[in-house]
């Protein structure tokens, strides 16, 4: 099989997420067990860090695994979704798994792989954590996919466990409010292992789910087992002195750090980060390892080091040209808050427009996606599209919702498309920004 072939295969012998939603979703850890026991466990090879949470995961998975590779570390890195290659997915010190391992993998594993009948997360899951510890990583950074619980990478038992945030995004399985989205992100709590959770937003009902989540794993596990110091960071009501290490990374105070990532949301991100690596520091393995430099360094190369994109990219200036993968209405708030700005400033210096290509998929609030987009100002035009996947939000729809607000709406088939249209309508002063989903982003990068 040639790599185009393998990567067909796996696309049609055990569906994305991407194309066909809800039927790619595999509740359970049962495959995801026979797979790493037919590999060898691989993942206890190696130290892992665990990251959940609605919004923020690949940044902060990111980031973590540029300030490793910059202390000398030997970095394993799986995130998910990627925008053009299936390698994005599973790297090492940034360098993306050779397009022959994946060939490999697939050719000598589907005799026993198929009758398991995996879903694409599922087979991508395991072939991460075997290639990690075929390279000999000493840490490998660990995105979940999709929840926690029920999550297949939930498998490993991490040195720390990161949960950024909570809001609504795939609510169909994770549940309808925030304490239940919030209950199965906390499925990634372990006995003894410290956690940092990145924001509560001032819902105490969903700190309250993680005290309690973290309080049910601990109940009976002694600081003397953990290996992990003692944090007063957070005081249970159960057991006092005896609590382990659970921090909020919104009620402590970190110092501002020259952060390569320049979205609006990337404050919040880089607390929880400083949160997680001062919970790090606090285990002799890495603090023996992690000094200022590291810190500096991976903050300030983040791309660089892991290659990264998609997150308030600026892809050119004259006209200026960012992109971004937020795609739910948390993350659109702070884009759209952002953009606000920037058409304020091409107001006040009397010359430019913005101009907004955006997509989303079905399955999220387009309605209050359009609100948000069309409250920036008068100075916008929009140009939407709609991603090439099976998933995507019929453009006339979403052109319609915008309309209703009395937008400038012009509608285009593809990104490709509405991006070349409003570069041709542009001038050197304009803004513009192309988003609404990992999917555009991903057409627009490919």
């Amino acid at each position: 099989m040639t790599y185009s072939q393998t990567i067909d295969y796996l696309y049609h012998a055990a569906p994305m997420f991407s194309n066909i939603g809800a039927g790619a979703y595999k509740e359970g850890l049962a495959t995801t067990l026979a797979l790493d026991k037919h590999f060898g466990h691989p993942h206890r090879r190696y130290r892992t860090i665990h990251v959940a949470g609605t919004n923020g995961k690949g940044s902060v998975s990111s980031t973590l695994a540029a300030i490793l590779q910059a202390a000398g570390l030997r970095v394993g890195l799986y995130t998910s979704p990627h925008f053009v290659d299936f390698r994005e997915r599973i790297r090492v010190n940034g360098v993306m798994i050779p397009e022959k391992r994946v060939t490999d993998f697939v050719e000598s594993e589907r005799h026993f792989f198929e009758p398991l009948a995996p879903s694409f997360f599922e087979l991508t899951t395991a072939l991460a954590f075997l290639y990690f510890a075929e390279q000999q990583v000493d840490v490998a950074v660990v995105e979940v996919g999709l929840g926690g619980r029920l999550d297949c990478t939930n498998i490993i038992t991490p040195d720390l466990a990161v949960i950024t945030n909570i809001s609504f995004d795939h609510q169909q399985f994770l549940g309808d409010t925030l304490p239940q989205i919030a209950a199965e992100k906390a499925g990634i709590i372990k006995p003894g292992i410290p956690v940092v959770i990145g924001e509560t937003n001032g819902h105490a009902d969903v700190r309250d789910v993680f005290v309690s989540a973290f309080e049910r794993a601990n109940s009976s596990f002694s600081t003397s087992h953990s290996g992990h110091p003692q944090s007063s960071a957070v005081t249970s009501k159960e057991h006092d002195a005896e609590v382990l290490s659970l921090h909020f990374a919104d009620e402590e105070n970190f110092e501002h750090v020259d952060f390569e990532l320049k979205g609006d949301y990337q404050r919040a991100n880089e607390a929880t980060i400083l949160c997680a690596l001062a919970e790090l520091c606090r285990q002799p393995y890495y603090a023996a390892k992690l000094n200022d430099e590291a810190i500096t360094q991976g903050f300030a190369h983040v791309i660089e080091l892991t290659g990264l994109r998609g997150r308030w990219q600026l892809l050119r200036t004259e006209p200026s040209v960012v992109c971004d993968a937020g795609h739910n209405v948390a993350g659109l708030e702070y884009v759209a808050a952002q953009l606000k700005r920037e058409a304020t400033r091409l107001q006040e210096q009397g010359r430019g427009c913005l101009r907004i290509v955006f997509g989303m998929v079905g399955d999220k609030d387009y309605i209050r996606a359009a609100e948000l987009l069309t409250a920036i100002g008068s100075n916008t035009r929009f140009y939407i599209t709609q991603p090439s996947c099976a998933r995507a939000l019929d453009n006339k729809v979403l052109a319609t919702e915008f309309a209703k607000q009395s937008a400038e709406v012009h509608t285009y088939a593809s990104v490709d498309n509405a991006v070349k249209s409003a570069l041709l309508d542009a001038s050197l002063y304009d803004f513009i920004f192309v988003g609404g989903s990992c999917y555009v982003v991903a057409d627009l990068f490919a």
